[in-house]
C-alpha cells in the first residue's frame, strides 16, 4: 500500500513539472517601441530565444543588458499565454535625440571648443548619462584655465516628436588663484627649500598661481625624489588637501621625513661572472655620504649593465637594503642564469638595400654571444650608412631553454636618391645657379653616383662621379671621377679637364679605419683677365698663362678614422684624416709639388643633449725639382668648407695667391632642436695661412664668433652661420651645404 502511494505522488510531481514546464516555454518574442534602434539588435541581447525556458534570472539579465548601451529610457517585459507556452513582449523607449545644443554664458571657450569637448552631435541621444558627462567635461576644460568655480545648467526644449534642442548655461565664474601651499610634517629640510622644487606656485607678481592637478602629481613625486637624494629614504607624501576659500586656493601637503641615512658597506652573492670587487667598484662613494637613493639606482644599473654587456641579459640582481644605526648596507643577491648567444639576426623593413650591404655593417654576428655595445654599434652603422630613417629599433626572442635569442633589426628606408637644381648667392662666386642628380644606392648595392653641373658668373663645373664601396662583394672601394671645371678668381680664370680613379680598404688592425689611394690625371690652363693691372700679376702665374694647356699627374694617399656615433649630428667619438699627394716627379706632368693636410675632430656630449665639437687642421704643401706650387693648389683661408674660418670672406685670409702653410681650429657647440634633423650652434673659428711656419703667431690668428643653424633636407645638410668677425667687429653671414666638421 505504502509503495502503491509512493508511486502515485511521483507521478504527481513529475506532471506538475512537465506541466510547468510547457506554461514557461518561449514560443514567440516581440519587440516593441524601438524607433532607431534595430530590431536584431535587440534580440542579440536579449540571453533567450524562442525554443528556450523563461526564468526570473533570464527576464533581469535582458534588461540589464538593455539598459547598457545607454539609449533606452524604460524597458519592460511582458509575457502572455498562448497553448502550450508563452508570447515574450519587450517594450522600449529610448531617449529623446538631440537637434542642436546650444551654449550661453561662455566667454573665455568659445562654442566650437566647447563642442569639439563634449563630443554631443546632432542625432546623439540624449540621457542622464550624457547630461553628467558633458557637464563634468566642461568642467575639466575649464579647470585646465583656471576656473574652478565654474557651474553647469541645462534646459531642454522639446522640438519635434522624439528631439530635443539643448541649451547649456555656464556661469564661468573667476580663475582660482593659489594663495598658499603648506608643507606639513618636514623638519630637517626647510619648506622654503621644497617649495622651490616645486612647479606649482602661489600666486605672485611674476606668477600666476594657477593650478594644474597632472602638475601638482608630479611636485609630489620630486618632493619624494629630493629627499631620497638627501639620505631620507623612508620620505614619502601621506596625503594632500586643496580647498577653495575665500576664491582661492589654499594647499595643505602632508609629509613623512624619517630619518637621512649614509651608505654603509656592499656585499654580494651568487656572482661567478665577475669577482665581488668589480662589482661593489661601480658603487663610487665616499665614507661619509648620504645615502642617495637615485644614485644608488644608477650605480645598481651599472652592474645590470656589466652582466648585459657580457651577454647574461637572465641575470636578476635582489636588493637588500640593510639599516645599520645610521648607514644603509646594501645586499645584491644575485643570479646570473644562462649566457645569451646570438642564433639568428633578422633585418627587417629595408626594401631598397639589399641584405648583404646591411650586414657588412654589424658589429656582431650570429653566433656570438649577446654584447649590448656591439648590438647598439650596428644600430650606429647602419644608420650612418644614410639609407634609413632615425627609428631604427631593435628587439630580441628567446628561442630555446639554452638562453639563445634571434635579434630583429629594425628600419624603413628613406629616399636615395635626389634630383634638384636652384640658385644660391655667396660672398665667393656671386649668383651661382645648380642642377644636380644623385643617387647614394643604387640597385641597394650601396653604389653612389651622381652628375652635377654648376653655372653662375665665377663658376662653370660639370662633374660625373661613381663609388662601389664594395667591389665585386668584397671590403675593395672602386671609384672615379670624370669633370670639366672653370673657375675665375681675382686676377685670372682656371681651366681643368680630367679624371681621378680610388681604391680603398678597411684597416684590419685599427677599428672604424680604412685607407684609400688615388691617381689623377687633368689637364689645366691659367688666362689672366683682361684690364688687370700688371703689378698685380705675379710672376708665377704670367709664366703659367703664357705656357697655355698643362697636365697634372698625381697621386694620392689618405688614411682616415671615423669612430662617430652619428655622421649627422655626433655627439661621441673621433673623426681623423691624414691626406697625402704628390705630383710630377716619376709620375711625369709639368707640375711638381707634395701637399700633405692632416685633420682631427673630437665629439663629446656634455649636459643634456649639448655636443662640444672641436676640430685642429694643419697643412703644407711645397714644390720640388725647382717648380713652385701652382697657386691653386694653395691654401685660402675664409668663409665655410673645410678651411673656413666664419666671419671672414672666402678665399680672403693669408697670402694674397695663397699660403703653403696653413693652421685651422674651429670649435662648435650643438643643441638638437628636432632630433638630429635640425640642430642650432655657438661656433668659434680660428686660423691662418703663411708661407713659412715660423711666421705662425697664435696671437695673430683670424678669429670669428657667432650662430648658426643645421637643417638635414632631402637635398643634403643645409646650414647657415651668422659670424662676427673679432677684427673688424663686422658680422658676415654664410650659408653652406655640409658640414665644416
Amino acid at each position: 500500500m505504502i509503495r502503491k502511494s509512493l508511486i502515485i505522488l511521483i507521478s504527481i510531481i513529475l506532471l506538475s513539472s512537465i506541466l510547468f514546464a510547457e506554461e514557461n516555454l518561449i514560443l514567440d518574442i516581440n519587440i516593441e517601441g524601438n524607433r532607431y534602434i534595430e530590431t536584431e539588435l535587440i534580440q542579440s541581447l536579449l540571453p533567450f530565444e524562442v525554443g528556450d525556458f523563461l526564468t526570473l534570472d533570464k527576464t533581469s539579465k535582458a534588461i540589464k543588458n538593455l539598459y547598457q548601451i545607454g539609449v533606452f529610457n524604460n524597458i519592460e517585459i511582458t509575457t502572455a499565454d498562448i497553448s502550450r507556452g508563452l508570447s515574450v513582449t519587450i517594450i522600449v523607449q529610448e531617449f529623446p535625440l538631440v537637434s542642436d545644443i546650444k551654449f550661453t554664458g561662455n566667454k573665455k571657450i568659445g562654442k566650437r571648443k566647447l563642442k569639439d569637448t563634449i563630443e554631443i552631435q546632432k542625432g546623439s541621444y540624449w540621457s542622464p548619462f550624457a547630461k553628467q558627462e558633458v557637464a563634468n567635461k566642461i568642467k575639466e576644460e575649464y579647470k585646465l584655465k583656471g576656473y574652478h568655480l565654474i557651474t553647469v545648467d541645462f534646459s531642454v526644449k522639446e522640438v519635434i516628436g522624439t528631439e530635443v534642442e539643448v541649451i547649456v548655461s555656464i556661469n564661468e565664474g573667476h580663475k582660482v588663484k593659489i594663495k598658499k601651499i603648506k608643507i606639513n610634517g618636514n623638519k630637517l629640510i626647510t619648506s622654503k627649500k621644497l617649495l622651490g622644487k616645486l612647479k606649482t606656485k602661489r600666486q605672485s607678481l611674476l606668477r600666476s598661481g594657477k593650478f594644474d592637478q597632472e602638475k601638482f602629481d608630479e611636485d609630489l613625486i620630486k618632493i619624494v625624489e629630493y629627499y631620497n637624494k638627501k639620505g631620507f629614504i623612508d620620505a614619502h607624501v601621506i596625503s594632500y588637501e586643496k580647498k577653495i576659500q575665500d576664491g582661492h586656493y589654499y594647499i595643505d601637503i602632508y609629509l613623512f621625513e624619517g630619518n637621512p641615512y649614509y651608505f654603509g658597506s656592499v656585499f654580494t652573492t651568487g656572482n661567478t661572472k665577475f669577482e665581488d670587487k668589480q662589482i661593489i667598484s661601480n658603487f663610487k662613494f665616499e665614507k661619509d655620504d648620504v645615502f642617495n637613493l637615485p644614485k644608488y639606482e644608477k650605480f645598481k644599473q651599472n652592474v645590470n649593465a656589466m652582466y648585459y654587456e657580457e651577454g647574461y641579459i637572465y641575470s636578476v640582481i635582489e636588493e637588500e637594503l640593510e639599516k645599520e644605526g645610521e648607514r644603509v648596507n646594501i645586499k645584491l643577491n644575485i643570479s646570473e642564469n644562462v649566457r645569451a648567444k646570438v642564433r639568428k639576426i633578422l633585418l627587417t623593413g629595408n626594401r631598397k638595400t639589399k641584405e648583404k650591404v646591411i650586414r657588412r655593417h654589424l658589429a656582431i654576428a650570429p653566433g656570438d654571444y649577446f654584447q649590448q655595445s656591439r648590438v647598439m654599434k650596428s644600430q650606429q652603422n647602419i644608420y650612418n650608412m644614410g639609407f634609413f630613417e632615425p627609428d631604427i629599433t631593435l628587439d630580441y626572442q628567446p628561442i630555446n631553454s639554452n638562453g639563445d635569442i634571434d635579434l630583429t633589426i629594425k628600419m624603413n628606408d628613406k629616399s636615395s636618391g635626389s634630383a634638384n637644381g636652384g640658385i644660391a648667392l655667396n660672398s665667393q662666386d656671386g649668383l651661382v645657379g645648380q642642377l644636380a642628380i644623385s643617387h647614394n644606392n643604387i640597385f641597394g648595392n650601396s653604389w653612389q653616383a651622381g652628375v652635377k653641373w654648376e653655372f653662375g658668373g665665377k663658376t662653370q663645373n660639370y662633374d660625373f662621379n661613381f663609388t662601389n664601396p664594395y667591389f665585386k662583394d668584397s671590403s675593395t672601394l672602386l671609384g672615379f671621377n670624370l669633370y670639366h671645371t672653370k673657375k675665375i678668381w681675382d686676377t685670372y680664370s682656371i681651366f681643368t679637364n680630367g679624371a681621378s680613379v680610388r681604391v680603398g680598404r678597411p684597416l684590419s688592425f685599427l677599428n672604424y679605419s680604412k685607407i684609400i689611394t688615388g691617381y689623377s690625371f687633368y689637364q689645366k690652363k691659367y688666362e689672366i683677365d683682361s684690364g688687370i693691372d700688371e703689378e698685380d700679376i705675379s710672376e708665377t702665374l704670367e709664366e703659367l698663362s703664357e705656357k697655355g694647356w698643362q697636365n697634372t699627374s698625381s697621386m694620392s694617399l689618405t688614411i682616415s678614422r671615423d669612430s662617430r656615433d652619428n655622421y649627422i649630428f655626433p655627439t661621441s667619438g673621433s673623426d681623423f684624416t691624414l691626406y697625402s699627394e704628390i705630383a710630377g716627379g716619376p709620375l711625369g706632368g709639368d707640375f711638381n709639388y707634395f701637399k700633405q693636410i692632416a685633420q682631427v675632430s673630437w665629439f663629446s656630449k656634455t649636459f643634456w643633449e649639448f655636443a662640444l665639437k672641436v676640430k685642429w687642421r694643419m697643412g703644407f704643401v711645397t714644390g720640388y725639382n725647382g717648380k713652385v706650387v701652382p697657386p691653386d693648389e694653395r691654401f685660402y683661408l675664409g668663409g665655410t668648407g673645410p678651411d673656413g674660418i666664419r666671419g671672414y670672406a672666402d678665399r680672403s685670409v693669408g697670402p694674397r695667391e695663397g699660403g703653403l702653410r696653413e693652421i685651422l681650429f674651429s670649435t662648435e657647440y650643438g643643441f638638437p632642436v628636432a632630433g638630429d634633423q635640425i640642430v642650432s650652434i655657438l661656433f668659434f673659428d680660428a686660423g691662418d695661412s703663411y708661407d713659412k711656419f715660423e711666421e705662425f703667431n697664435f696671437w695673430d690668428l683670424k678669429k670669428g664668433v657667432g650662430t648658426g643653424i643645421r637643417i638635414q633636407s632631402p637635398f643634403g645638410l643645409i646650414g647657415f652661420d651668422y659670424a662676427y668677425n673679432l677684427a673688424s667687429r663686422r658680422w658676415e653671414p654664410h650659408f653652406q651645404f655640409g658640414t665644416t666638421f
